[in-house]
């Protein structure tokens, strides 16, 4: 079909359009020239640029079905730049200046529409999913802190402190590592928390860590001020921006579940070892909440939480050793729970170097239900996944051992690529898990 003439948009890498290419482009068309096709050419034109968007990606072609094209279709309708009024403005160049930013912008959250209507098969082998559709549009009041850098508790790092399942999980998580017990149990009618439901407990952390980085900059500066509250008032849209999810009705359905696991899981830590920061204490992932107020939809609008103390105390007054540590932003992208749980691993164990574990005492340390031989084979296809749309950081690799299938986690450095095959690794240098 012949096509109105349309100019091609670069698209930056992670905008969810394709993953590991620096300087794709694919040309978008302008609402007018859009609006002016029939149904046949609409449909036609977005079929052609999802096959753009697979191929970029290193997909096969699989079509859209009628009711992705029908969401597609208003997604274009619905934009409206009245609001910009440029017909309004005497500054030509001004004026040109916005309106190539309304269209970038359109180009860049239907490339994300069209990546998150793309049939389930051909996502996959893919660790992230894609980001929400306004994830980096510009907004003019953002509240702090969803810019916060996102922290997670040092002293949970080493194993799963949530269900990596979201069916209802009941009974009690046991960890024996070498220097301390680490029991996780929920409550009687909610189960344990989950593995998204703990991105909430992560808002909140870095909540606390960004208003105590606050504090001590005014300290600094001799301007008076006052330690963070131990109680965060967040809106339910905050939550999910920060968690970076769609803010659809489903997600404002399920944030008041999950913070009922949230503040019914308990987690025991009991150290074995000698001078730790506790000997044992028993705790909520959070204190008590209460919803401040509903939209007219009965939905969470805003909720209070009551932050932890050995949550509070951590972040506070933290003794001199970090309680904290910083994780990558694209950890709310990782699909798969036991993703979720090799990256923050990661992040604890190989830091800004390395680490190894045996694939059996991942297992251990993940609190997994699946059998040893599933959870392996589980783990593989994290591997392999990876080599096309790696984890954030790391480059995660399998290699055998004497006792069993070894994970390997090296810290990937500014500027490298990530890995595209197995590193060969000297196995006498493996680090095994307590």
């Amino acid at each position: 079909m012949s096509r109105p003439a349309h100019e091609p948009l670069g698209t930056p890498t992670g905008s969810g359009l394709c993953y590991g290419m620096k300087t794709p482009t694919i040309a978008f068309m302008s609402r007018k020239d859009f609006a002016e096709l029939s149904l046949y050419q609409k449909n036609d034109y977005l079929q052609d640029i999802t096959k753009q968007v697979l191929e970029l990606r290193g997909d096969a072609y699989i079509p859209l079905t009628r009711d992705a094209l029908s969401r597609l279709r208003r997604f274009y309708s619905r934009r409206s730049f009245a609001d910009l009024r440029l017909e309004e403005m005497a500054d030509d160049a001004m004026r040109d200046v916005l309106a190539k930013l309304g269209e970038n912008i359109v180009g860049k959250e239907l490339a994300k529409l069209i990546d998150s209507e793309i049939p389930p098969s051909a996502h996959a082998a893919r660790i992230k999913r894609p980001p929400p559709i306004d994830d980096d549009q510009l907004m003019f009041f953002v509240p702090t802190v969803h810019d916060a850098p996102l922290k997670d508790e040092v002293n949970l790092m080493d194993v799963a402190p949530f269900s990596l399942s979201k069916m209802k999980r009941d009974g009690i998580i046991r960890y024996e590592l070498k220097d301390c017990v680490i029991t996780v149990e929920g409550g009687a009618e909610v189960g344990i928390a989950n593995a998204y439901d703990y991105d909430i407990f992560l808002n909140m952390v870095s909540y606390l860590a960004e208003e105590m980085r606050r504090y001590r900059a005014a300290e600094k500066d001799n301007r008076r001020t006052s330690l963070p509250s131990q109680v965060y008032r967040p809106t339910a849209a905050q939550i999910l921006k920060f968690c970076r999810r769609e803010r659809g009705g489903k997600q404002y359905d399920e944030l008041e579940k999950a913070l009922d696991r949230l503040q019914a899981t308990r987690i025991k830590i009991v150290n074995v070892g000698k001078g730790s920061r506790r000997d044992a204490e028993s705790f909520p992932l959070i204190g008590r909440y209460k919803v401040v107020s509903r939209t007219a939809q009965d939905r969470i609008e805003q909720v209070e939480m009551e932050i932890p103390g050995w949550v509070y105390e951590g972040v506070v007054r933290p003794d001199g050793k970090p309680s904290i540590l910083t994780l990558n932003p694209d950890y709310f992208l990782i699909a798969k729970p036991i993703a979720k749980f090799i990256y923050r691993l990661a992040r604890k164990a190989a830091g800004q170097t390395e680490a190894f574990y045996r694939v059996e005492d991942l297992h251990y340390r993940s609190g997994s239900q699946l059998p040893l031989r599933k959870f392996r084979q589980t783990v593989t296809e994290i591997v392999n996944d990876a080599k096309s749309d790696p984890l954030p950081d790391y480059d995660i690799s399998l290699r055998d051992g004497r006792d069993g299938p070894i994970l390997y986690m090296k810290k990937r450095q500014d500027g490298d690529a990530p890995a595209q095959s197995e590193m060969i690794l000297d196995n006498s240098a493996v680090h095994h898990s307590a």
